[in-house]
């Protein structure tokens, strides 16, 4: 008996000394979440940031996925993380414009016009303009950013290969002014839906098509509720990876910049998965018995950027942000 009472409090030393470092060497696991399916662009990138991360940190660092909008919508997650009740969350760059309008400058109809452009315009200027713009206005920042590459416009009704053939469509499109008034230049009147409804909505007619990248379409089996894509290029499909600002103002210096490194590394990761996964998703969508309609777009080019660009000048930060983008890429300038 006196061995076990002398034993006991050693025991419960050990135990407690036992519990603070495990305490003190557990990690913290971040939650993030996506709008996509799993196999997506936005998961992809998400897991290699989650590898980096674990990596720059020796695991005091990690997170977990939450696909398919199990944490609410898209916007409903920029809200929760301006709020510190979500960590992350990767989404369509569309559902952060209504939050920091700025932004919308990437959304501008045919300003992207190709991969090359997309990842220069997330790597210089005008993407610290953005970052630093969102974090105030919007309280998130953009950490790591994912190219799904141009939304293609899909349909269940027939072919489309001029703006004639989309008139009498109903096109579902994100709940973005932007992208809403670019249709309606083209004489559509489209159905803002959020992106969680669209599946449904397809499949029971109550919309004709909509738009997305060509590895999402594949991803979330598009070709059970579509028929036939249109080859069209007026919006690159951005969708970057925001944090609470909260959170990351929270992290030490060091953790700060692990954060940044392993969205740098993601980022990067995300131009090569869509480069080698693009044409793939889309031997598969037509082995799955879609169509594939090339599509001469000058007539959508210049109804949309006659129409939308002008309206929008002041709400994506002017005139100059704007061609402080198009020196960016090379443009000439508007006036």
């Amino acid at each position: 008996m006196k061995l076990f009472r002398t034993a006991a409090p050693a025991l419960l030393l050990g135990a407690t000394m036992m519990s603070v470092a495990t305490q003190s060497t557990a990690a913290e696991t971040f939650k993030i979440a996506l709008g996509a399916a799993q196999g997506g662009g936005q998961y992809v990138m998400a897991e290699r940031f989650v590898e980096e991360l674990e990596k720059a940190t020796d695991g005091e660092l990690t997170a977990d996925l939450f696909p398919n909008s199990q944490l609410g919508s898209e916007e409903d997650t920029v809200m929760n993380a301006a709020m510190g009740m979500l960590d992350f969350s990767v989404l369509a760059i569309n559902n952060v414009t209504p939050f920091s309008p700025t932004v919308g400058v990437l959304t501008l109809p045919y300003m992207i016009q190709n991969l090359e452009e997309a990842y220069s315009l997330t790597q210089g200027k005008t993407a610290e303009r953005l970052v630093e713009n969102t974090a105030r206005d919007a309280g998130v920042r953009i950490v790591a950013w994912t190219f799904s590459g141009f939304r293609v416009l899909t349909n269940s009704a027939r072919p489309v290969k001029t703006l004639d053939d989309l008139q009498g469509l109903i096109i579902r499109v994100p709940k973005n002014e932007i992208m809403i008034d670019t249709y309606k230049s083209w004489g559509v009147n489209p159905t803002p839906m959020a992106w969680s409804e669209v599946f449904t909505a397809l499949q029971q007619k109550v919309v004709d098509g909509q738009d997305l990248g060509l590895i999402d379409l594949e991803s979330v089996k598009f070709y059970e509720v579509q028929k036939y894509i249109s080859n069209i290029h007026y919006n690159f499909l951005l969708e970057p990876m925001i944090m609470s600002e909260q959170l990351f103002q929270s992290q030490s210096p060091e953790f700060q910049q692990a954060i940044l490194d392993a969205g740098k590394k993601a980022t990067e990761y995300s131009v090569e998965f869509l480069r080698e996964r693009e044409k793939t998703a889309l031997d598969e969508l037509l082995a799955k018995g879609m169509e594939f309609t090339e599509v001469d777009e000058a007539e959508w080019i210049e109804k949309a950027t006659a129409a939308v660009w002008p309206k929008f000048h002041d709400s994506v930060g002017g005139i100059d942000a704007i061609n402080e983008t198009l020196e960016e890429l090379g443009r000439q300038p508007i006036e």
